[in-house]
């Protein structure tokens, strides 16, 4: 008799354990949950795509800053040279003029409305 309740208590078991299983596969293959999982890997491969672009930009932005680090130092462009002065008059000046106006940093010409006419 403990035979037989045990055997039938094991086929029970089994028996709910697989209902369960399946219930829960197809609950899984249904079209909204299938959408919503591929929506998530959608989204996790977004995320990882990105994350390896930023990577690989600011990779190639600090191998551009040392490139253009070397490229300066081999053609002396690094070197701060000292600028010439601004200049206090155009470099080609008409003294004879009339509208030439001194006394300012730049040549100036007055506005005279008549003057076209």
């Amino acid at each position: 008799m403990f035979r037989r309740t045990f055997w039938f208590t094991t086929g029970v078991a089994a028996g709910v354990w697989a209902t369960t299983k399946v219930n829960r596969k197809l609950k899984q293959l249904t079209p909204e949950s299938l959408a919503r999982t591929a929506g998530n890997k959608a989204i996790e491969a977004g995320h990882r795509i990105k994350d390896r672009a930023v990577g690989f930009a600011l990779d190639v932005r600090d191998n551009m800053a040392a490139r253009e680090a070397e490229l300066g130092d081999a053609l002396g462009i690094n070197e701060n040279p000292e600028l010439p002065g601004p200049r206090r008059f155009a470099a080609i000046e008409n003294r004879n003029n009339p509208k030439y106006v001194e006394g300012s940093a730049y040549q100036t010409y007055p506005y005279n409305r008549n003057e076209d006419h």
